[in-house]
């Protein structure tokens, strides 16, 4: 029952979306990002220890087409875990969410470790699934209400990309754990799966300390709590950067609820948005099928068809998985610049390509197990990017309300379809010992990938740099018709800003100067070779920590020009590191200095002397006296 509670209008998503990068992205960038080492761990561990586990004095009585049951069973549980814990992290918060399904899942992966028959092992399988649903749901839509537009899309891939970070350390552990030299055979795999438990509980610890999402805070009638987190969390970048923040940007009004029906929820995703609601399903289905068939099977494919000893099998793991977390690292960013529809259909479709390689490498026998290792690794390197960007999307382009719930209700749908399918399929095509068939499953793999890149470049959507809101508009916004399309970001732009009739010339010519700069930098970022420049780029920069620069919001980059502005006209010209110096540029990071300084200059608003010599512009009529270029 919906049950409404008031109007109010806030500026929360323009504040959070405005905030330079600080320890406090930091903290939920690992308090909440290691959901996916957890998933990492416990999906390939069990490829790893899946050989040893079917050894005769493993302890437990199990076969290879059992393991790829236990994997289905896992993959059940997750889709069950994320649909009931979906509903419940919309309606109660995303923080009481995310650590309850946390404890699920460390119950559960401990308890995995005292298999002694198959069909406990599939009952354990299935509750630490449902932990790591659950924790899908709530984890991605709070990871992407609070971390800025401008690099969601590249810090949203690279948290997807950590799973193969859990991954390669399962992997690289286990190959101690299975060494009968060191630990008796029955013994070592059962420590493999105490070791999610261990890391979960390190987790935990962490994310006590991030806070509840503030957009659904006061969309559920908490907004003076919502401001309070938001007004901590300034303060303390603030502090931490020596720098006052910009005014914000658009407001938005909404009508508040405490609850909003499911029916509601579902009637946006089919009825408001079908378009999107194909394009969720489709890249769902297509990384699922592939992603589950190899990983869980990973381990028996390479003993069954190239006869690799189980104590050598986490080696290939390793490189399967730093190929698989190098992906989305390494063209995170273009997602950003280059856009969203391109790059997804481009990781789907080249990972189908590869697909259908790799088949006949496998038929072939071309390049033996290192030349089918090495196919696999090209193979994954591309689809990783595209099953990280499947999250990003069904989280990107349904309306807030229904943001945790979407995410549930397409990773459990279309991972219920090519989730399950995957891993039953390729255990059973393993099972038999037949190449040809082993290859028919990654043909298969290879089609239902293409079909979501077909779907992405009909339906995709650009959200490359936009807010939330904008890309899909809150169910509750006061004026919202039905049927209305998600706005567009620049439109939100061009709108006169709530209260602020009555601003004054030096307002306006502010958002003209940055209108002309978003646009100066748009063309540097999506024209030319920039656009297509790889790796994290210029993101993940905080005070004290030489990492990168952040790509800076106009506004804070209009600020910096403006303090270099105000000094020289105040001291008259200076050199570059007495300007520095004055106006504290060791706070605003790598290069945002000299960025600023030459932004400065374009304006007009600064006249460059000599070359290391700045100073106030000359009066009109008088010569500046800078230098000629």
């Amino acid at each position: 029952m919906s049950v409404q509670t008031g109007t109010i209008t806030t500026k929360v998503p323009a504040r959070l979306d405005r905030l330079p990068w600080a320890k406090f992205h930091w903290r939920v960038v690992i308090g909440l990002g290691s959901v996916w080492i957890l998933d990492g761990l416990e999906v390939t561990m069990v490829g790893n220890v899946a050989a040893r586990m079917t050894e005769g004095d493993s302890g437990i009585s199990i076969t290879s087409a059992q393991i790829g049951m236990a994997g289905a069973i896992y993959v059940v549980g997750a889709c069950v875990g994320a649909l009931f814990f979906g509903q419940l992290t919309d309606r109660f918060g995303r923080k009481k969410l995310f650590m309850l399904t946390l404890g699920v899942y460390i119950t559960a992966t401990v308890l995995s470790a005292f298999a002694f028959a198959p069909w406990y092992f599939f009952f354990m399988r299935f509750f630490t699934g449902s932990g790591i649903g659950g924790e899908y749901s709530a984890i991605n839509s709070a990871i992407d209400e609070l971390i800025p537009a401008r690099v969601r899309g590249r810090i949203d891939l690279i948290i997807n990309g950590t799973y193969w970070a859990g991954a390669a350390g399962g992997a690289a552990v286990a190959i101690v754990l299975l060494n009968k030299a060191v630990l008796p055979a029955d013994l070592g795999w059962r420590l493999a799966f105490g070791l999610g438990a261990v890391l979960g509980l390190l987790v935990l610890l962490v994310r006590r300390h991030v806070p509840e999402s503030p957009r659904w805070l006061f969309i559920h009638g908490r907004e003076d709590e919502a401001e309070r987190i938001v007004g901590g969390i300034e303060q303390g970048v603030e502090e931490e950067t020596g720098q006052e923040l910009s005014e914000p940007g658009d407001s938005i009004t909404v009508r508040q609820r405490q609850a909003i029906p499911f029916r509601e929820i579902a009637k946006v995703a089919f009825t408001l948005y079908p378009k999107r609601a194909i394009l969720g399903l489709s890249l769902f289905v297509g990384q699922a099928f592939l992603y589950n068939g190899i990983t869980f099977d990973l381990g028996t494919l390479l003993g069954k068809a190239y006869n690799v000893s189980s104590d050598r099998i986490p080696i290939f793991f390793i490189l399967y998985a730093v190929a698989s977390f190098l992906g989305p690292v390494l063209l995170g960013r273009l997602f950003d610049t280059v856009g969203r529809k391109p790059m997804i259909a481009i990781s789907y479709l080249g990972s189908a390509a590869a697909g259908l390689i790799l088949a006949w490498v496998i038929v072939d026998s071309a390049g033996g197990v290192w030349g089918f290792e090495a196919m696999l690794m090209v193979t994954f390197f591309l689809a990783s990017s595209g099953a990280s960007a499947a999250y990003l999307t069904v989280s990107e382009i349904f309306p807030m309300e229904t943001r945790a719930l979407a995410i549930a209700f397409f990773y459990a749908v279309g991972t219920a379809a090519g989730g399950i399918a995957g891993p039953l399929l390729f255990g059973r095509f393993i099972d038999s010992g037949d190449t040809s068939l082993i290859a028919l499953g990654f043909i298969i793999g290879a089609v239902v990938m293409a079909v979501g890149g077909v779907i992405e470049l009909f339906f995709g959507v650009n959200s490359e740099g936009k807010s939330l809101e904008s890309i899909a508009t809150p169910l509750t916004a006061e004026g919202v018709k039905d049927g209305d399309p998600a706005r567009d970001a620049a439109d939100g732009k061009e709108r006169a800003r709530e209260g602020s009739q009555h601003r004054d010339e030096e307002w306006r010519a502010r958002d003209e100067r940055i209108r002309a700069m978003e646009e100066r930098r748009r063309r540097e970022q999506t024209t030319g070779a920039a656009r297509y420049r790889p790796g994290p780029g210029r993101t993940l920069w905080s005070p004290r920590m030489s990492v990168s620069d952040p790509t800076e919001p106009p506004d804070v980059l209009d600020d910096e020009i403006e303090s270099i502005a105000r000094a020289l006209a105040d001291r008259g010209a200076l050199n570059t590191s007495d300007l520095f110096q004055m106006v504290g540029g060791r706070y605003w990071g790598p290069g945002r200095f000299r960025r600023a300084l030459r932004e400065a200059v374009a304006e007009g608003r600064v006249d460059r002397l000599s070359r290391a010599l700045y100073g106030p512009p000359a009066a009109p009529g008088e010569s500046s006296g800078h230098e000629s270029h």
